[in-house]
C-alpha cells in the first residue's frame, strides 16, 4: 500500500509543479515580464519545485535526513540518467562554447562548496546561509551578465516552444496555480510518510529510499525538458536545464530547509552519495569540455547509475 502511496505522491508532486508553473508563466507574461525573466526565475524554480517542497515537508515531519539525500540523489540522477538517456535518444548532444566558459565553472564551484560544507556529516544554519548566499550570487550573475539571447533560447524550450504575450491572464491560470499548490502540498505530505513507512518495512534507511526512488521521481520534469531539447538539436538547452537544476538543488533545496533544522547526512549518503556526486560532476564537466556527449557516453552514464543503485542497496 505504501509503495502505491509513494508513486501517487510523486505523480502529485510532478503534476502539481507543472500546473503551478504553467499558470505562473502565463500570468508573468500577461503582467509584462519578458520571456527572459520568466525563463530564469519561474521556469528555473519550476523544475526543482518537487525537490524543494518534499524537503521542506521532511523537515516539518522531523525527518531532516531526507533533505540532503534528496538533493544529492537528484543531482546524480540528473546527470547520469537525464543526460544519459537524452544522449541515447538523440544519438548525440552538441553544446556551445558559452556552456563551457560559463555553466561548467559555476556548476563545479557550487558542487565544491556543497561538498565542503557537507563533509563533516551535516549542514547547520550558518552553512545553509552560505549556500543560499552563493545562490543569490549565481542568480545575480545570470540576470546581470549573461546575454539575454542565450537565456531566451533556454526559456523557449522549457516553456514549450514559445511564450506568447497575453493582454490579460485567464481564470484558469489562477485555478492552475491553486490546484498545483494543493497537489504539491498533499504529494509532499504523503511522500514523506510513505518513505518513513517503507524504510521501516524494508529495513532500509529513509536516505537510501530517497536517494534512489524519490530523486528519480522528482527529476522527471528535467527529463522531459532535456529529451525534448536534445531531439530538436538544442544541446545547450538540454544541458542548460541540468546545470540550473543541479545548482538550485544543492544550494537552495538544501539551504532553505537548513534554516529550520540541522540536516544530517546518513551513512550511505556520506560514504556513497557524496563520492559519487563528485565523480559524476567531474565526468559531466569532462564531457562538456569536448562539446559533445555521444551515445556511448550516455550508455556509460546509465551503466554507472545502475552500479550506484546496486551499491546503495548493498547487493555487492
Amino acid at each position: 500500500m505504501w509503495s502505491v502511496v509513494l508513486i501517487l505522491s510523486l505523480v502529485a508532486l510532478v503534476r502539481g509543479a507543472d500546473w503551478l508553473i504553467s499558470g505562473a508563466e502565463n500570468i508573468g507574461v500577461a503582467i509584462g515580464f519578458s520571456p527572459f525573466v520568466v525563463g530564469v526565475t519561474i521556469v528555473a524554480l519550476g523544475t526543482s519545485l518537487p525537490e524543494l517542497i518534499s524537503s521542506m515537508s521532511a523537515v516539518l515531519k522531523s525527518a531532516p535526513e531526507i533533505v540532503v539525500a534528496n538533493a544529492v540523489g537528484s543531482n546524480i540522477a540528473n546527470i547520469l540518467l537525464i543526460v544519459g538517456i537524452s544522449a541515447i535518444i538523440a544519438k548525440k548532444i552538441v553544446v556551445e562554447k558559452n556552456v563551457i566558459d560559463i555553466d561548467l565553472p559555476l556548476l563545479a564551484a557550487s558542487t565544491l562548496l556543497f561538498v565542503l560544507v557537507a563533509w563533516d556529516g551535516g549542514i547547520n544554519i550558518y552553512e545553509s546561509l552560505i549556500l543560499l548566499g552563493a545562490y543569490v550570487c549565481y542568480l545575480l550573475y545570470v540576470l546581470i551578465y549573461k546575454e539575454e539571447k542565450e537565456i531566451e533560447k533556454r526559456a523557449e524550450m522549457v516553456v514549450e516552444d514559445e511564450i506568447e504575450a497575453k493582454t490579460k491572464f485567464k481564470a484558469k491560470d489562477l485555478v492552475a496555480i491553486i490546484g498545483g499548490a494543493l497537489l504539491l502540498a498533499v504529494g509532499a505530505n504523503y511522500l514523506v510518510d510513505s518513505i518513513l513507512e517503507l524504510s521501516s518495512f524494508l529495513g532500509l534507511t529513509a536516505g537510501v529510499i530517497t536517494i534512489i526512488v524519490v530523486a528519480v521521481g522528482t527529476s522527471l520534469p528535467e527529463l522531459s525538458v532535456s529529451v525534448k531539447a536534445a531531439l530538436k538539436g538544442k544541446g545547450d538547452t538540454a544541458l542548460g536545464n541540468i546545470f540550473g537544476s543541479n545548482v538550485f538543488n544543492i544550494l537552495v533545496v538544501v539551504g532553505i530547509p537548513g534554516l529550520f533544522s540541522y540536516l544530517p547526512l546518513g551513512e550511505q549518503v556520506m560514504l556513497i552519495g557524496l563520492p559519487v556526486l563528485i565523480i559524476t560532476t567531474f565526468l559531466f564537466i569532462v564531457s562538456g569540455f569536448s562539446k559533445q556527449i555521444h551515445i556511448w557516453e550516455g550508455l556509460f552514464y546509465v551503466a554507472i547509475y545502475i552500479v550506484f543503485v546496486v551499491k546503495l542497496l548493498g547487493l555487492f
